[in-house]
């Protein structure tokens, strides 16, 4: 699902935009940098957004999902998932002007391998377990211990150069000063920090000739830092930069009201829902798919976009993220039905019973009575707070029960120590929809299966898929476990989070789409470009002469 929110002058034919090299483009950035070194960003998303320009990996994904070659011109995979065939793109170099080969990408492993405390753990385990071969400058190989078909998205990292960086441990190059003046591959290169009494306020990129790719438009980006949103914002009304990086929920209409501005808005990589622990004795009425499909009918999810996210956000119709290739839209979207939903509550057995606090109960003296814990922030408590009173009004009686956020996972999900909870999967910088951690049931009782999920067909389609590299089948196989987690509902999807994203309507040629990171707004920045025409050119030109 891609929504864009743009207006957009109509141009007569003879004055339609042309695309020339040449130009600036500064965008408004909330925080500062940290480290520039693609291996070191992933807790600072401005050091994720000016490294997306900055650096390159051997392959990248575009909006769907769907891996495309980066520094590599190919990636062969054989027929049984194990050995990944890389050949680099010629004549690469870095912005140094220093060759990139095949020993850069050994050493930039060799480093994740090592990675200490900068690297998660489940990455590293993953590439010490495979074997990796160097034929020549160009080419090499990659040797998996087993078949696993997610593999492409641990070949998106970041390459460092080895030239630079050799014989350090990535702690030493964590303090080095040359995160400071990066060298990458990437279609723009460092150029300059930009300081304002003597703090490090913005970031000066030139477009890099020796691209792998193809040349950008743009000749620089320059990237200015701000301490919040409404600095941003005010920078952008100031004429000072000319794109916003996140413009939040209680800016959008403001924004809308700029005709200057088009807003893009695309997908985050997040699901919110409601896990249900159908292994939980005391709560045995979950273990129903009846009464989780009514309790999902019985939740005005839209409301909660509305007055929670201004709108901006997606009710959510899986666990599956929309826009990308393993999407099924086939799936019957479940709307707000709560008359439905007492049918169904009655038609399994559980009747209104009592006066002064009507409760359901069945006829074994089962009431529908649970407890929602939930992370304790005042977003997650208001979210709580509409869905108890959404199922209060089907006379459900539910327990608000609030969680430190920092212990939430540990004391309530990995214990299993929960009958309901609200919580959101974040899958950032994951494009593979692969969703065996958190609904397979071999990871129902010590893995990321918090709903301890037991469906042993719905297993086996996301099992296979894991294992399978052709594309076609694995998408099969995703369709079969959605069309069984929407019938069987082991949890209660809720929302997708949106981003907003600014830029002036003198850029050109901006497109956004679903997001895995949210510097995925800049993928498409070398097609960006200034406002221009044959009229104006025309215009410029008879100025010239006279």
């Amino acid at each position: 699902i891609l929504l864009i929110i743009e207006r957009r002058g109509g141009l007569g034919e003879e004055t339609m935009p042309q695309p020339v090299q040449g130009g600036v483009y500064t965008e408004a950035l909330v925080g500062n940098i940290q480290r520039l070194n693609p291996l070191l960003d992933s807790a600072n998303n401005v050091d994720r957004d000016i490294n997306r320009l900055l650096f390159s990996g051997i392959v990248k994904f575009d909006s769907r999902g769907i891996p495309q070659p980066d520094l590599a011109e190919s990636v062969g995979v054989s027929k049984d998932g194990v050995l990944y065939n890389i050949k680099l793109k010629p004549d690469m170099v870095w912005h140094d002007g220093q060759p990139l080969t095949t020993e850069d990408v050994l050493f930039t492993i060799n480093l994740i391998q090592n990675g200490g405390e900068f690297i998660a753990e489940d990455v590293k385990n993953l590439w010490a377990a495979v074997e990796v071969n160097l034929f020549d400058d160009l080419n090499m190989q990659i040797i998996l211990p087993e078949p696993y078909a997610p593999f492409m998205d641990y070949l998106t990292f970041g390459l460092v150069p080895q030239h630079l960086f050799e014989g350090m441990s990535i702690e030493e190059i964590a303090e080095s000063p040359l995160n400071l003046e990066p060298v990458g591959s990437g279609p723009y290169r460092f150029n300059e920090l930009l300081l304002t009494d003597s703090f490090v306020s913005g970031i000066r990129l030139v477009a890099f000739d020796g691209y792998a790719g193809e040349k950008p438009f743009l000749q620089e980006v320059i990237f200015r830092f701000y301490p919040d949103s409404n600095s941003a914002f005010q920078a952008y009304q100031q004429g000072l930069v000319q794109g916003i990086g996140e413009i939040p929920p209680s800016l959008i209409e403001t924004a809308l009201l700029d005709d200057s501005l088009n807003v893009f808005t695309g997908r985050l990589p997040q699901v919110s829902l409601v896990l249900l622990n159908l292994k939980e004795t005391t709560v045995p009425f979950f273990q129903e798919a009846d009464i989780r499909n009514a309790l999902l009918l019985g939740i005005n999810r839209n409301a909660i976009v509305a007055n929670q996210f201004n709108g901006q956000a997606i009710v959510a119709n899986g666990v599956i993220f929309p826009g990308t290739w393993a999407y099924n839209d086939t799936i019957q979207p479940v709307k707000f039905d709560p008359q439905l939903a007492a049918e169904m509550l009655k038609d399994a057995g559980y009747l209104v019973v009592g006066e002064d606090n009507p409760v359901r109960e069945n006829d074994q003296g089962v009431k529908l009575s649970f407890v929602l814990s939930y992370p304790d922030d005042d977003l997650h408590q208001a979210i709580a707070q509409m869905i108890a009173e959404d199922w209060a009004d089907l006379n459900i009686d539910v327990t608000l029960e609030a969680v430190t956020p920092d212990v939430f996972v540990a004391q309530k999900l990995e214990t299993r120590a929960y009958q309901a909870a609200l919580v959101d999967l974040n899958l950032s910088r994951t494009p593979d929809p692969d969703p065996y951690p958190f609904w397979d049931l071999g990871q129902a009782e010590s893995g990321q299966n918090y709903s301890q999920w037991n469906n042993r067909l719905a297993s086996d389609s996301i099992e296979q898929a894991r294992v399978t590299t052709d594309l076609a089948e694995r998408t099969r196989l995703y369709h079969n476990f959605q069309a069984i987690f929407a019938e069987e509902l082991p949890a209660l999807p809720l929302y997708f989070p949106v981003h907003n994203y600014g830029v002036s309507e003198q850029i050109l040629g901006v497109t956004m789409g679903p997001l895995f990171d949210t510097s995925d707004r800049l993928m498409t920045i070398t097609e960006w470009y200034l406002t221009t025409s044959h009229n104006q050119q025309d215009t410029e030109e008879d100025s010239a002469e006279n």
